[in-house]
């Protein structure tokens, strides 16, 4: 049980260096938001963990875009420098509902253009992951990373 003296701290670790019982308490989740699965005892029995992981972990471990909702992200883009890659990223933000708070652009060099653009996430659709994965298919998209949530 958690306790509430104590104030949260949290972090943003790579899955690769965690236990695999953080990963597949997150998959339960999904099952069940899902509706695939109808039970949480199906559910764990699926992804093989017991009820008792997935009770003592379900309230601490969350994917990132689930905490991501309603906050504000910077996400740092390494482009090509061709015309209408920005427009197309825009686009998809737009598409998303997400609201861009921030572009900022440095003038290309050796025909690489790095921005920043700051998003909010509040009335976004779907989640900062299939965001990123959707910007990622644009051709000239050489990079994105999050620097930072607010």
């Amino acid at each position: 049980m958690r306790n509430m003296n104590k104030q949260s701290m949290y972090y943003l670790v790579d899955a690769a260096v965690l236990p695999e019982v953080f990963g597949k308490v997150i998959e339960v989740k999904k099952l069940l938001q899902t509706g695939k699965i109808k039970t949480i005892n199906d559910a764990v029995q699926m992804v093989g963990i017991s009820r008792s992981a997935y009770y003592k972990y379900k309230d601490f471990v969350f994917p990132f875009y689930e905490i991501s909702q309603g906050k504000i992200i910077t996400l740092f883009f390494v482009l090509e420098d061709v015309s209408g890659i920005l427009s197309n990223i825009l686009n998809i933000i737009a598409k998303a509902k997400a609201n861009v708070l921030t572009i900022n652009q440095n003038i290309p060099v050796n025909d690489i253009a790095n921005i920043t653009i700051s998003i909010q996430t509040g009335k976004m659709e779907g989640n900062i992951e299939d965001l990123i994965i959707e910007m990622e298919k644009i051709e000239g998209v050489k990079k994105i990373d999050i620097l930072a949530r607010e």
